[in-house]
């Protein structure tokens, strides 16, 4: 899939990440990176990314390289996912560096970094596990 293609899939699957503008930089069957641009809609009190703002993103992120493992046609769900804020973000856009850790049967670990824009220590970092519907659903 093209990345404006799996951008689109992003914001068509989940209206949130068509709302806060999230796109998809790159991506591959294993990793991907993603971008949720500055925007009011994203942004606290205090004037950083907000926590639903930047969970937003990670869950997507996971979801980019299962949608070009599958066509598109990705049906795991989150099952888990676990945030540590590290430092605020900022006004700036976030970046999220995402890379599927294990793929099983019937689940997955993946593993999100992210980091505002222009920084080099990370923002937060996310692990989540997803599970994958049974079959014949």
């Amino acid at each position: 899939m093209l990345l404006a293609e799996l951008t689109a899939r992003v914001r068509e699957g989940v209206p949130l990440a068509g709302a806060l503008g999230i796109e998809v930089l790159r991506a591959d069957a294993t990793s991907a990176e993603v971008r949720l641009p500055p925007s009011a809609l994203s942004l606290r009190p205090g004037g950083t990314a907000s926590g639903p703002a930047l969970m937003t993103l990670a869950d997507v992120a996971i979801w980019v390289p299962l949608l070009v493992a599958t066509g598109g046609a990705d049906d795991t769900r989150t099952a888990q996912l676990q945030v540590a804020f590290l430092r605020p973000a900022g006004n700036r856009g976030v970046v999220a560096e995402v890379r599927i850790v294990r793929q099983g049967r019937t689940s997955l670990y993946a593993e999100v970094w992210m980091r505002a824009e222009g920084e080099e220590k990370p923002c937060a970092h996310v692990t989540s596990t997803w599970l994958r519907a049974p079959a014949g659903r």
